[in-house]
């Protein structure tokens, strides 16, 4: 295969693997979220707002991996 080919099948795969493990982290934080909340419903307020931050993060990281994938494709 040529190099061009395998450049854009990187890529692709690269950014597959990055929304995958963006899109598990999220439920993980999801699902953590809801069960503190559950067990302690007074606590709530600082577990959403913990949630909301750490979401936020993630998606810059999720973001940035995509960056670098769609620039490997372009170089």
């Amino acid at each position: 295969m040529e190099l061009a080919v395998l450049k854009y099948i990187a890529a692709g795969l690269g950014a597959g693997i990055t929304v995958i493990g963006a899109a598990l982290g999220l439920g993980k934080i999801g699902a953590a979220a809801l069960e503190g909340t559950a067990r302690q419903p007074e606590a709530a307020n600082g577990i959403r707002t913990t949630m909301i931050i750490i979401a936020a993060l993630l998606e810059g990281a999720a973001m940035l991996g995509l960056v670098i994938c769609l620039l490997t494709m372009v170089m």
